[in-house]
């Protein structure tokens, strides 16, 4: 039991990662059909962005405290993103709107090589240690579960984002302009909404939480370096699908799920599989998810329909 707890821990923390990064996917293709591959490789800049000047703070001021190096290491990190997003949808992704679906596909894949690449020229090929900004010393809610400061911190972050991100979606102009651009371009557009804006404002968003989301998986397991964007965003479009592509609701669901499937199986996969494999076997878990439901329920568990999109 207490095994099973502490997973489930771990799960929800890495489930909100997953789901943050989930909703710049779900946004992206809710809008324009458009499934950005490079959006990991945001979460990756963001990341090694905040620790150069987390490091840079730290060593130019060290009577710094922790929460003022996080906050402008974060205040760093997002509008470089932003950028970043901005820049991705106005240079690579605009003039393809209107082209053959495969194409734009093939657009969001060069991107994430080029970001790679130039990352790893920028900060080299080595991983980086990422500063330590929290407390290390665990909590114990429950005898034999542990949850340390920066998990907590993940959880409430990404709570907090979350609820703000539907209510902008739900309660604001912008977000009613959001919702007639993926309803329909072209009636949007007579309506008086500037759709070029509102996608690069998704755009703009969605980089933003991803910078976020890497802040949090290089403070939660204390490393940065230039392809660790990959794997988080595979598995955030894992999620994505799973809960729903295009859909909000969807997109946090399918992250906290595939998050508590991943972690859960992770415990107990050795035993499941008679010792054949380890815990170091945890990813197969997202790819069966995948699998699973593109076979059986592609339109997810919320049912957002994908028939007509690519």
């Amino acid at each position: 039991m207490e095994t099973l707890l502490q997973q489930i821990v771990n799960g929800l923390v890495v489930g909100s990662v997953y789901a943050l990064v989930a909703l710049g996917y779900t946004m992206v293709y809710g809008i324009l059909g458009l499934i950005n591959f490079a959006h990991g490789d945001v979460l990756m800049v963001g990341a090694l962005v905040a620790l150069q000047v987390a490091a840079y703070l730290q060593n130019t001021w060290p009577g710094l405290g922790t929460t003022a190096i996080l906050l402008i290491s974060l205040g760093a990190a997002v509008p470089v993103c932003m950028l970043m997003g901005y820049t991705i949808e106005r240079a690579a992704y605009r003039r393809l709107r209107n082209a053959p679906r495969l194409a734009p596909l093939i657009t969001a894949i060069g991107m994430s090589f080029l970001l790679q690449t130039l990352a790893m020229i920028i900060w080299g090929r080595a991983y980086h240690s990422f500063p330590p900004l929290f407390p290390t010393a665990p909590l114990q809610p429950i005898e034999g579960v542990f949850i340390t400061p920066v998990q907590v911190t993940i959880l409430v972050a990404s709570a907090v984002l979350m609820v703000a991100l539907v209510l902008l979606v739900n309660k604001t102009s912008l977000g009613r302009a959001m919702r007639a651009t993926a309803e329909n371009h072209r009636v949007a557009s007579l309506m008086g909404v500037d759709t070029n804006k509102i996608i690069s404002t998704t755009f703009i968003i969605g980089s933003g939480l991803a910078a976020v989301a890497g802040v949090m998986i290089s403070s939660n397991y204390g490393v940065a370096h230039y392809s660790m964007g990959f794997m988080p965003g595979l598995k955030a479009f894992t999620a994505a699908v799973l809960g729903g592509i295009g859909n909000l609701g969807g997109a946090m669901v399918g992250g906290i799920v595939l998050g508590l499937v991943e972690s859960i199986g992770a415990g107990y996969i050795e035993q499941l599989s008679f010792g054949l494999l380890n815990s170091s076997y945890q990813d197969i878990f997202a790819f069966v998810i995948l699998g699973i439901v593109l076979i059986f329920r592609p339109t997810g568990l919320l049912g957002e329909r994908v028939s007509d999109r690519a």
